[in-house]
């Protein structure tokens, strides 16, 4: 007998030393979390996150150095109706000033402003100190703002600006994350307890699923001084720890239960769960970095974040199935099924016959015998209907979400839409940012006040209220700016042309003739256009490095370029229909009120390329489980059909159990406020659930059984150099299926 497998050597190692195991995977989780924090995070600048022309309009304000305080403002308009009193509008506001200028943390207030029309009044108030923490200082200016609102019942008076909507969705957002933290960690145990039917046996997943996501955040962080992080990159390997860890640990727990079932001694199961689980787990953990690694080619201080916080949780929970689990699973022993739930147990609990062989489920084989029967018609039918939930994504559309798509159900957001009424300046808005040497400062000058002229005149942007447009200049006089504001809301069609005019015509044509000069034109709406455009462009050369490397990796696995190939074409299959039931729900109307959203007529920009990544990584967890199945089947002397059915039914609770448990996790996600998180946690959960039911119950053993042999078919060196058949083969059983 050949070396045994390295999965093999160090379960073995970890099994006869158990409690060397766990120490040592205790500090190293330990020197982790601790050197990480220790480090401190480098966080990504605004020059790093650069996309497209808005990313170069950043740089150049960035480069002005501004002098830009945070500011509020207090707006008052009447109670009902259009009409304002306008001494009692006055009063308030005169009220409201002296109020304010007693606040700590308030600069300056300024005069009040009517709006065109007379139905409200807009006093501007200046804060002092760092903008970037102006949100955690607006409360004392709130509370004065609500006292002036109390001595003045028969106006409506309020506060609305940056600091003030960023508190409360703050405050609206971290009430839902502390929400889902607090429901998945339940959720998923539960799930798990239903699974196992054992409360230890459930506890093990997730307490190796934490124990990899605190070292990988700690890891994160020393690596960020390489690659910066973002502000997303610790929900992400939340996420994506808990999903990939709770999934490797109970492929590896469930045939170590399995084997011992059987009699075998805990040494002896755990081998063989090292050998089959185990060696899954790894080429699993290989495609799913893989996957994440093509974020890489992005070429975006997000996405790169992302990618190496989800390639270090998916290597550090690779580490810990294969080191410290064998560990935990050889010194609990039979305790791993301590304590028992009475009827789950008995529901869960592997059954073997008077030989010692498992008992085949009933479900699974009747799920299974329309594609092993009539592979022809079930391939056909379960594909077309794949690809006709498919089929929308192709008129998918991509947008940043804007202000208009936050929830409503705060005060400041209503505000918010009651001010962009009355001043449509204060709202959508395209930044001018134009660079050009210090003595050409008077002629960039004209030019824009020239533009905002010419823009205020056409219908497509606000008129300029006020005694002109406001024109910033840096204190070297390199750099100036100019806010040119669109009446409609940023996803709209009417801002996007705005944009396209400003851009093709307006500008180039105001700042022709002046020399060294540099412009751009940024803001929420053209964020929204380029990053779209960069996603359209990416996501081709992602693709194609996860697929060309995924193929390499599954056909040396398996030792069969027909497998990698359908590997690829099913996970394929999958994305497309988690893109095409995202456009059915969320660029239509038809689901707001199931899902409490409101429509934005696209999907979020950044995600069709995120949500690829991940769904082919997490997808390729469960294909290559099952796939191993198949062939351990294939090598014992099955025959193809035998073992489509053997590695079906006997990976299928393990495979259904872990679905779930995503499932349960990402559907939490989906219930939080924002659009993009509902649109992710959507995703994520319809695509799980549609690749562990329709495409590995119904697609892949239809395809399989119609290919026969040829699924095994490999160039000779690849033939060469396949495994021999395994020391102790599961036992053809026919009678699994009934396909005899």
């Amino acid at each position: 007998m050949g070396r045994r497998p390295v999965t093999v050597r160090v379960a073995r190692w970890s099994a006869e030393h158990p409690w060397r195991a766990i120490a040592l995977w205790v500090v190293f989780v330990a020197v982790c979390f601790v050197g990480g924090n220790a480090a401190g995070l480098k966080e990504a600048t605004d020059a790093d996150m650069a996309i497209g022309e808005s990313g170069r309009a950043d740089v150049i304000v960035t480069a002005g150095d501004f002098d830009d305080p945070a500011v509020e403002n207090v707006l008052i308009t009447p109670r009902s109706g259009v009409l304002l009193d306008r001494t009692a509008a006055q009063a308030a506001a005169t009220d409201a000033a002296e109020r304010l200028r007693q606040v700590t943390g308030v600069a300056s207030v300024g005069a009040p402003v009517p709006s065109r029309d007379g139905g409200a009044l807009l006093l501007p108030i200046t804060m002092s100190g760092d903008p970037q923490d102006a949100s955690e200082r607006v409360q004392p200016l709130r509370d004065a703002t609500a006292q002036v609102q109390q001595a003045h019942p028969g106006l409506r008076v309020e506060q609305v600006g940056g600091p003030s909507i960023n508190k409360a969705l703050d405050d609206t957002l971290g009430k839902d994350f502390k929400r889902a933290e607090l429901l998945s960690l339940p959720v998923t145990l539960a799930i798990l307890i239903i699974a196992f039917g054992a409360l230890i046996a459930a506890g093990v997943p997730v307490l190796l699923a934490l124990s990899s996501v605190a070292a990988a955040m700690g890891l994160s962080t020393l690596a960020s001084h390489l690659v910066p992080a973002t502000d997303t990159t610790s929900s992400v390997i939340l996420l994506i720890g808990m999903a990939v860890g709770v999934d490797y640990s109970l492929f590896y727990v469930r045939r170590e239960r399995e084997e011992r079932a059987k009699g075998r001694s805990g040494l002896d199961a755990v081998e063989i769960a090292a050998e089959t689980s185990g060696h899954a787990v790894v080429v699993s953990g290989f495609a799913v970095i893989i996957s994440m690694a093509g974020l890489l080619l992005a070429n975006d201080a997000v996405f790169s974040s992302l990618a190496v916080g989800s390639i270090l949780v998916v290597a550090v929970a690779v580490a810990g199935s294969l080191t410290v689990l064998p560990a935990l699973l050889a010194k609990l022993g039979r305790w791993v099924d301590r304590p028992r739930v009475p009827l789950l147990w008995r529901l869960t609990a592997a059954r073997t016959d008077r030989h010692g062989q498992p008992v085949p489920p009933r479900f699974w084989p009747a799920v299974l015998r329309p594609a092993l029967r009539a592979p022809v018609a079930t391939l056909v039918v379960s594909v077309g209907l794949l690809l006709a939930l498919a089929a929308p994504a192709l008129g998918m559309k991509l947008k940043f979400p804007g202000m208009e798509d936050l929830p409503r159900s705060t005060p400041a957001m209503q505000a918010y839409d009651r001010l962009t009424a009355a001043f449509p300046s204060t709202g959508t808005s395209h930044t001018v940012a134009v660079r050009a040497p210090a003595e050409q400062a008077d002629r960039v000058r004209a030019a824009l006040t020239d533009l905002a002229g010419r823009a205020g005149a056409d219908p497509l942007f606000a008129p300029v209220e006020g005694d002109g447009p406001k024109i910033e200049v840096s204190a070297d006089r390199r750099v100036s700016v100019l806010e040119v504001a669109t009446p409609y809301a940023s996803r709209d069609d009417e801002a996007v042309r705005s944009l396209d005019e400003l851009r093709g015509d307006l500008l180039p044509a105001a700042l022709r003739g002046i020399p060294g000069v540099e412009y751009a034109v940024g803001g929420g709406v053209a964020a929204s256009e380029d990053y779209a455009q960069h996603v359209r462009e990416k996501l081709p050369i992602v693709m194609a490095f996860v697929l060309a490397l995924t193929f390499l990796v599954m056909t040396w696995t398996f030792r069969s370029v027909v497998v990698a190939v359908t590997s690829i074409l099913l996970n394929l299959l999958s994305a497309g229909a988690a893109y095409g039931l995202l456009v059915l729900v969320f660029q239509g109307e038809w689901a707001e009120g199931l899902l409490g959203f409101t429509s934005m007529g696209a999907i979020v920009s950044w995600l069709p390329l995120f949500l690829f990544v991940v769904l082919f990584g997490l997808s390729m967890d469960y294909h290559v489980f099952v796939v191993s199945r198949i062939r351990e089947g294939i090598r014992s002397g099955m025959s193809n059909r035998e073992a489509v059915a053997y590695g079906i039914t006997s990976s299928a609770g393990v495979v259904t159990s872990a679905a779930v448990v995503m499932v349960g996790v990402f559907a939490i996600f989906a219930s939080l406020s924002t659009i993009d998180m509902k649109q992710l946690g959507v995703g994520l959960a319809a695509a799980i659930l549609l690749d562990a039911t329709i495409i590995r119950a119904v697609v892949l053993p239809s395809l399989m059984t119609l290919l026969g042999d040829a699924n095994w078919w490999a160039p000779r060196f690849l033939r060469a150099r396949a495994d021999a058949p395994p020391a102790d083969p599961p036992a053809p059983a026919p009678e699994l299926v009934g396909v005899r």
